[in-house]
């Protein structure tokens, strides 16, 4: 059985929590006693997770396109409207996209994965964040990516991002280190979710010869580690990377 976390009374908005690591994020929440706010581009797999989930407690379903600034934006204020005002930011979202060569990769594909995985970090990062600051309190978690931190071949997009996100997290965190709001990533090694629908058998194949543990991550690890992040005895850290590779990561 999981330890227990306490989010009594808390307001968490998770990204991508329509599915995979996303999804097991919010359950871990609403177990453990946060109201959660699904942000999704998926409109139907984002209502239909809220409605699996509402038996665990309040959940929001929010169809969300995140490289749509004004779309975060009002995203926050329904949200905020509707459950109250957020501590809690969980930036899960993201595609893996295409496989190929730095010469081969298609340039739209390349914009495309920057815009979702780095871009939409950071447009939520600052709808969400100046609110946290005011109250004096907040937890912030970016699910990065091992990818982030050694670059994988013919990913260089996904890479890219996700070192981006890092660097993000670390400037980020020390912005607001006075403030009582917390702000750390994660460095995932690959977990088995609907994203390894984007992969070439060959790329998951690498990804899975890498991982010292010699499985994949299963999401509800990755939930216990970025759950326990979001919480407030997560009191002291901010601006860390949290390794979550398997024994993979050598920093």
């Amino acid at each position: 059985m999981a330890n227990k976390i306490d989010l009594n009374g808390k307001v968490a908005v998770v990204t991508g929590g329509a599915q995979g690591i996303g999804f097991a994020v919010a359950k871990r929440c609403l177990q453990s006693g946060a109201a959660v706010a699904l942000w999704d581009k998926d409109e139907d797999l984002v209502r239909k997770a809220a409605a699996e989930l509402a038996a665990l407690g309040r959940t929001l379903a929010l169809p969300v396109d995140q490289t749509d600034f004004d779309a975060v934006v009002t995203a926050e204020r329904v949200t905020r409207e509707a459950l109250g005002p957020i501590d809690v930011l969980v930036n899960n979202a993201g595609i893996a996209g295409p496989n190929a060569p730095v010469a081969d990769y298609p340039v739209d594909a390349w914009r495309q994965i920057i815009d979702i995985d780095l871009n939409g970090v950071f447009y939520c990062c600052k709808v969400v964040a100046p609110g946290m600051s005011e109250r004096g309190y907040g937890r912030i978690v970016n699910v990065a990516s091992i990818a982030g931190k050694e670059g994988n071949p013919n990913a260089a997009a996904y890479s890219a991002a996700k070192a981006g996100v890092i660097a993000l997290t670390k400037s980020l965190g020390k912005e607001l280190a006075g403030k009582d709001v917390a702000v750390n990533c994660v460095t995932p090694a690959a977990a088995k979710t609907r994203i390894f629908d984007q992969m070439k058998q060959e790329h998951i194949d690498y990804m899975l010869s890498r991982i010292p543990r010699g499985r994949f991550l299963q999401v509800d690890e990755a939930a216990n580690m970025i759950v326990w992040l979001a919480s407030a005895e997560n009191s002291f850290t901010t601006g860390a990377v949290f390794d979550l590779s398997g024994g993979r990561a050598t920093y």
